[in-house]
This record gives structure tokens, C-alpha cells and sequence, in this order.
């Protein structure tokens, strides 16, 4: 059975998430089926994106799959990782992505609601930033997609405390574009996405891309990405890392000890 449901109906092309057992996790398998629907939706006339989970999904996704993740002295989230590439797929697509977000949303998974344009929740909704449970150094992209989106403060509770930031929370914070009624989610999306529709492809397109520059315009010098690289690598090189993992896939809390 496929883990992903695709459709385009109306010039709005629509990716639901369809693996409710493992919920919804980002696996490779899930990720390339992703980016092959992303392609397939591209060769017709779509002009506005959705992402989605099956209708009352308690979980949108539980992030990246920690079974995947790389051993001690492997970064976990380099250059060419499946869900870095899934998410520079998703933010370089030249029409608005919008995600509709029913259930809660883990780990990397934040980062691909995102890293889409638009997002749209309900009373379920909810936001929680998961690598410090498992000792797993975010990149710098990540990390700064976060601050860009919610500012800095926000972002090191969210990163710091591993909760769950609620919907009404989501919302205020600037993770949410609307706040909607569960039963009124799917309508409210989609009508939202119709009225893009209505708009230039064209201008839409190169709007988004002219955003995308803008916000990651933020050189960073030799020595310091250097520096941040380094900071990172005693995090994947460390025992934290691997006491993370295993505690994870043993179904048990991790004891951490700062080395």
C-alpha cells in the first residue's frame, strides 16, 4: 500500500500523508515518494500545493525516523540527508505550499510544516522540537529557518525544553497562519488555496523565490561557520548521541551525561 495519497483536482495538488501505523515518520521510503509525487503533480497544472495527513489523524508526523539515523561520527543531517533534500524541494517550488496541519508535529517534521508557505491548523495542532531527547545537534539551516519564523526566543524554548507548543500557542508564536475549527480545516484550506489560484503563477512564483533569498540572507564569515560545524561534531562524535538512540529504539528514557 502506498504511504502517500496524491491528487490534483482544480489546478490545487494535494500530498497526504497515508502511513497512520508509523505515524506518518519521515523515512526514506516516505520521503522519496514525496519528492516523486512532488514531480509527478509538477507535469500538470497545479498552482497551489497541499500537504497533508489523512483526515483525524491524531499524529501529521512524528518527524524524522530515528531508526535511520546515522551512528556516532556521522552528521545526522548533512547536505544531501532525505529530509534536508525533501525540504529544499519543498521551499524552491515555484507555487505557494501550504501546510494543513490536524495532529501533532514532531522533530523534523516542525521543519517541513515549516518550510512550507502557508500554515494552517486546528484545535489538535501541535509543535514539538524533539533532537535535544535524543542528543541530535540540529543544523544550521534548521535552526535558523526556526528563528526566522517564530524569533530567537521562542525558538530556544522550543529547542531547549522539547514540549509541545499548542495550537493557541502555534498561533501567537507566528507558526500558525490561522487557527481554525477541526471541522471546518479542510474547507478553510482549500478555499484558501482556490483563491491562489485565481492569481499570477508567474508573480506568485517569483515572489516566493525573492522571500526565500531575503530570509536566508544571513552571511555567516569562514571562522564562524567553521566554528558551528565544530560545535555540531562534538555532538554526533559524543556518547550523548549514541545513549540517545539507543535509549530510543530500547523504549526508554536516555541518561544523559554531557559527554
Amino acid at each position: 500500500m502506498a504511504i502517500i495519497n496524491t491528487q490534483l483536482q482544480d489546478n490545487i495538488g494535494t500530498i497526504t500523508f497515508n502511513n497512520p501505523e508509523h505515524r506518518n515518520v519521515l523515512s526514506k521510503e516516505l520521503i522519496n515518494e514525496t519528492l516523486q509525487s512532488i514531480g509527478a503533480l509538477q507535469k500538470g497544472k497545479m498552482r497551489v500545493l497541499i500537504i497533508r495527513a489523512l483526515k483525524g489523524s491524531k499524529v501529521w508526523s512524528a518527524g524524522h525516523d530515528v531508526h535511520e539515523l546515522p551512528m556516532p561520527g556521522r552528521d545526522p543531517l548533512s547536505y544531501h540527508d532525505p529530509l534536508v533534500t525533501v525540504l529544499r524541494s519543498i521551499q524552491s517550488l515555484p507555487i505557494p505550499v501550504i501546510a494543513m496541519i490536524e495532529g501533532s508535529v514532531w522533530g523534523g517534521a516542525c521543519d517541513l510544516a515549516l518550510s512550507c508557505d502557508i500554515q494552517i491548523g486546528c484545535q489538535t495542532s501541535s509543535f514539538c522540537m524533539t533532537p535535544a531527547k535524543i542528543g541530535v545537534p540540529y543544523n544550521v539551516t534548521g535552526i535558523l529557518h526556526f528563528m526566522n519564523i517564530m524569533g530567537v526566543n521562542v525558538a530556544k524554548e522550543m529547542f531547549f525544553t522539547a514540549q509541545p507548543l499548542s495550537a493557541e500557542r502555534a498561533y501567537q508564536s507566528g507558526l500558525l497562519n490561522h487557527l481554525v475549527d477541526v471541522d471546518d480545516l479542510e474547507n478553510f484550506t482549500y478555499d484558501l488555496a482556490a483563491s491562489i489560484t485565481k492569481n499570477s503563477p508567474l508573480s506568485i512564483g517569483v515572489i516566493k523565490e525573492q522571500i526565500r533569498l531575503l530570509a536566508s540572507a544571513h552571511p555567516l564569515n569562514p571562522v564562524t561557520f567553521e566554528r558551528v560545524q565544530g560545535l555540531r561534531r562534538t555532538v554526533y562524535d559524543s556518547k550523548d548521541y549514541a545513549e540517545g538512540i539507543k535509549a530510543f529504539l530500547e523504549k526508554r528514557t536516555p541518561h544523559f551525561s554531557g559527554d
